[in-house]
């Protein structure tokens, strides 16, 4: 089974969304797009437990918190609740469920991604129109019983009253096996007993019926503690005296017992914890207190089990899987959820499980005045797949999560132009540093590929920059360079052959020389040879591209910059970084009146 529609009505951070999906699905974007605001969506109408909780939601569930009308002018007019409206469509139900849900289930058109209307019952021909289910989950403030609700039930509901919905029961949600993973929240009580834990799912998916608690709390109820413990037996009996003063207390024997639980299923389900050893030399441990990645691996180890359950049915939303693990098994759990489950909805950062999802699956969210949106990375049109591929651990990822991308064309420049950022950043404390703007470099391999990445990004709603080398030998064709005009906002062709030749051209002869005499006094020069005594500064400039442009890997552009006076900087890379901090302002200072230092400058 697998959603392909999700619409979101006054949830959290989201006033309205209508998200298509088409199998395994990626979400990618900024801090508080609401990326984990969708996974809540989609455990609110398909978990079996969440709208079970009491309360299932609470103020802050509502978009802005208004979980009634705005107030009239008539003070005494009673507020309409506002309503939160979480609906997904399902396909590729399973025979059980087309069984027990037969009367509820409606046609999707999978070319035209909408649901048939009244009338267009001719229209429900395969393969192009397939049955599909519709859940909606509805949220209100109930104000006879001042609490907060929420319910779900089958959007299309025929057989109900008129104006009415058919709830759809608890025991029918667990057959869509929906699965939700919170960040860092997943571990502490996975392998619990609580309800809805990995651990208990498993349990009810393998369908155990356990005398455990029944056979625990008798064992528990005969412990006798005080005969272990004689020295609390007197304070006991001293609390029973002054109780008895004004508590009547006909109970044979001491009245007064400790145990070691309330003696209850549900506390022992909290209480009981799971135990495990990692090392010949260590004794059991409570799985909490392993490393974080081990009990992340744990988590995988449990969702494999879930999955081998039931392989035609779990749907994953889980969030950050790289939380805490090195990158090999980052890339085992995204491989693992594309490979072995029907549907997974993964958020992530990381370039090692952005890297695993073709472009076609990735979502790029974007949210604008509470309207949430989302565009398929494919639909960036011009960079195929192999080049997403590629490019997707060196910078990629990142750029696409930011807001602008400064893209140059080779490395030397990708790790020195950085360094006179920070250095104009440090130089004048009322820039906006670039990466809190939101601003990443991006090596294009090549002022070849410029114009593509540039496209690219402009097409996910980023702010694009170039800065790239003069074409000196005019090999450039007029529709490459319209292409870097109409991608790129500030759009820099340097008066220079190469970086290193500006470099050289910009930083005074004085500077060079002292970067050359340290590089032989630390034997880094390798093959350039660098004399003992300044020679003249035609000869130093010589030297010195020679070194930057044969050592490109090692940084020494960006090294050379760091070493540099602010006022020996390149003029023209700190001109062309002075338009974009143009146009990415600071924040108004923040007057609190006090003397301390900005722990964020």
């Amino acid at each position: 089974m697998k959603i392909v529609r999700l619409s979101i009505q006054n949830f959290r951070g989201i006033k309205l969304a209508e998200l298509l999906f088409d199998g395994h699905t990626l979400l990618v974007g900024s801090n508080n797009v609401g990326k984990s605001t969708l996974c809540e969506a989609l455990d609110l109408v398909l978990g079996p437990d969440r709208v079970n909780r009491f309360p299932p939601l609470d103020e802050f569930d509502f978009y802005n918190a208004q979980y009634l009308a705005p107030a009239t002018e008539d003070e005494d007019a009673e507020r309409e609740p506002i309503l939160i409206r979480i609906e997904a469509v399902m396909i590729e139900l399973s025979a059980e469920i087309d069984a027990k849900c037969g009367g509820n289930v409606e046609f999707w058109h999978a070319k035209e991604q909408r649901l048939l209307g009244p009338g267009e019952a001719k229209a429900a021909n395969p393969p192009d129109v397939i049955p599909c289910l519709r859940l909606v989950t509805i949220g209100n403030y109930n104000r006879d019983d001042d609490e907060f609700e929420a319910k779900t039930f089958f959007s299309h509901s025929p057989d109900a009253p008129e104006g009415e919905l058919t709830k759809v029961p608890k025991p029918i949600k667990r057959l869509f096996g929906f699965l939700y993973l919170r960040t860092m929240r997943t571990g502490s009580r996975a392998l619990s007993l609580e309800r809805g834990s990995l651990l208990d799912i498993i349990l009810r998916a393998k369908g155990v019926r356990t005398s455990l608690w029944e056979k625990t709390i008798e064992r528990l109820r005969g412990l006798d503690i005080e005969a272990h413990a004689g020295e609390i037996a007197p304070i006991l009996r001293s609390v029973e005296k002054r109780l008895s003063r004004y508590i009547s207390m006909e109970a044979p024997g001491n009245a007064t017992k400790l145990h070691v639980s309330e003696l209850t299923r549900e506390h022992l389900r909290k209480t009981m914890t799971f135990f495990l050893a990692l090392s010949a030399d260590q004794s059991h441990v409570p799985f909490p207190h392993a490393g974080t990645g081990t009990i992340n691996t744990l988590v995988l180890a449990l969702l494999s089990f879930i999955a081998d359950l039931k392989p035609e049915t779990v749907i994953f939303a889980m969030e950050e899987p790289e939380i805490a693990v090195p990158p090999h098994t980052q890339r085992r759990i995204a491989n693992y959820l594309l490979t072995k489950t029907t549907q997974a909805f993964v958020t992530s950062h990381s370039p090692f499980v952005i890297e695993k999802f073709e472009p076609s699956k990735t979502l790029l969210l974007a949210r604008n005045g509470g309207i949430v949106t989302a565009r398929k990375v494919s639909d960036a049109t011009g960079l195929k797949d192999n080049d997403y591929k590629r490019f997707s651990r060196s910078g990629l990822s990142e750029c696409m999560l930011g807001r602008a991308a400064i893209v140059v064309e080779g490395v030397t420049e990708l790790h020195a132009m950085p360094v006179v950022a920070r250095r104009m950043e440090e130089n004048d404390l009322a820039l906006q540093p670039l990466d809190i703007a939101g601003v990443a470099f991006f090596d294009a391999d090549g002022e070849s590929n410029m114009p593509k990445f540039g496209k690219f990004f402009k097409t996910l709603g980023l702010r694009t920059f170039a800065f790239y080398d003069l074409d000196y030998k005019k090999k450039r064709k007029p529709e490459q360079a319209q292409a870097l005009a109409e991608n790129y906002e500030i759009n820099v062709e340097h008066a220079y052959k190469g970086f290193e030749d500006l470099v050289i051209a910009e930083v005074p002869v004085a500077r060079l020389w002292l970067f050359l005499r340290g590089l032989k006094e630390s034997d880094e020069n390798g093959n350039v040879g660098i004399p003992d005594e300044r020679p003249a500064d035609d000869e130093v400039k010589a030297i010195a591209k020679a070194a930057l442009g044969g050592n490109k890997g090692a940084g020494w552009s960006a090294r050379l910059f760091e070493e540099c006076e602010f006022y020996e900087l390149p003029a023209t890379v700190t001109e062309f970084l002075s338009s974009v901090f143009a146009l990415f302002p600071s924040p108004p200072a923040i007057d609190d009146g006090g003397d301390e230092p900005d722990l964020f400058a």
